[in-house]
Formats: C-alpha cells, structure tokens, sequence
C-alpha cells in the first residue's frame, strides 16, 4: 500500500512514519513537509510544501491511505488564529488533497473531548477540525482522540516536563469512566490509529 503522512515531524507523527515504514504491507510512504526530514529510507519520499498549498499539489501516483497528526500549541503557534489554521484549516486542506489523490481511508489525530461547541478553544478548534475532515467524504474516516501525550519530544519546556511528570502520578488513579483521561504514549496512538485506519469499515469512526 502506498501511504502519505502530514505531521511526520511531531510526537505521534514521527511514530506513525517509524511504525509504517517498518510495516511489511508498506510498499512506499509519501512524507508532506515543510522541511527536510533529515534522514532516508528506501520506503520513503519526502515531499516539501507550504501547508497552505496543499491543496494544489499534484501527485501521478494513486495514495491509498493518508495519515495526519499535524498539531501545536498556543504558546508555539504565536496566536489563537496561527494555531486554528494548522490545527484545523492545514488538516481540512491535507484530507481534500488525500481525496483527489484517491484515498479511501484516512486516519487524524485528533484530541479526547473534540467538540465544535466546546467552550474551551483548543477542544472547539479540534471539533471544528473533525466536522470539516468528515464533509470532504473519504470513505473511511478515523479520529483518534488520546489525552495527555507522553513521549521524547523534540522541544520541552520545564511546563511540559512537569505535566507529563503529574501525568505519571495521576493516570494510576484514574479509574472508570475517568480511565480515557489517562496520559497515553505516543507509540500506543500511533499503533492504534494504523490498526484503526486499516481495519475500519467505511464511515467516520472515533476511536
């Protein structure tokens, strides 16, 4: 199968491509970028872009199955409006590429607690995100939603380190209902998502 990942560059992205390149049922990975990945592999053909103009760019090969987890923070976005464009607007315009590239399944990192009424931002823009991913009409849609994201991540602040430390303290006592609260390492999403993704009958499924 060929594949094409949005966000390779982040915690669970970088995942994803180490988890499919690894895959046996991968024949080729396309890598949509900005900038260089700084590694290779056989598998693997990075292709660089402007998130902005994904939309306009062409490939001669069918893609059968796209995979995006592109996401940041307020705090490295600069502002509300920079973080709903690559939070939302970059992962609507990467699904509409996926689908005139003949995608049929589609796998998005999302967030626990997506809603597009949500009163909190982040969880607003994510729900926004979904509603818009799902109008494009690949026939099967993925949303995984994980809580607290744990893994080597690339840039940590002291704030970062000291969530995932709390993370580790709390999430044994989370039990129930309240056990989805629990943070989650990203390899375990990753896992989870291209079982997900590839495994799904068609429709829009939360995973």
């Amino acid at each position: 199968m060929t594949i094409c990942i949005s966000g390779a560059s982040g915690l669970v992205g970088n995942e994803l491509l180490i988890q499919l390149l690894n895959d046996s049922r991968t024949e080729k990975v396309l890598v949509l970028a900005r900038n260089p990945l700084g590694f290779g592999h056989p598998k693997m053909q990075v292709v660089l872009v402007a998130f902005e103009d994904i939309e306009k760019l062409e490939v001669t090969e069918k893609i059968d199955i796209g995979f995006c987890a592109l996401g940041t923070t307020l705090r490295k976005a600069g502002s509300k409006e920079k973080q709903q464009q690559i939070d939302r607007d970059f992962v609507i315009s990467f699904s509409k590429f996926c689908k005139k590239s003949g995608v049929q399944n589609i796998g998005i990192v999302s967030s626990i607690g997506a809603n597009e009424k949500s009163s909190n931002f982040y969880l607003r823009t994510k729900g926004q995100m979904e509603s818009g991913v799902s109008t494009v009409g690949i026939p099967t849609t993925v949303f995984i939603r994980p809580s607290f994201l744990i893994g080597p991540r690339k840039e940590r602040s002291i704030r970062d380190k000291l969530v995932q430390l709390l993370s580790f303290i709390i999430s044994p006592l989370l039990f129930g209902k309240a056990k989805k609260y629990r943070g989650i390492h990203a390899s375990r999403v990753a896992q989870s998502l291209i079982k997900a993704t590839i495994n799904k009958s068609e429709g829009i499924h939360y995973v």
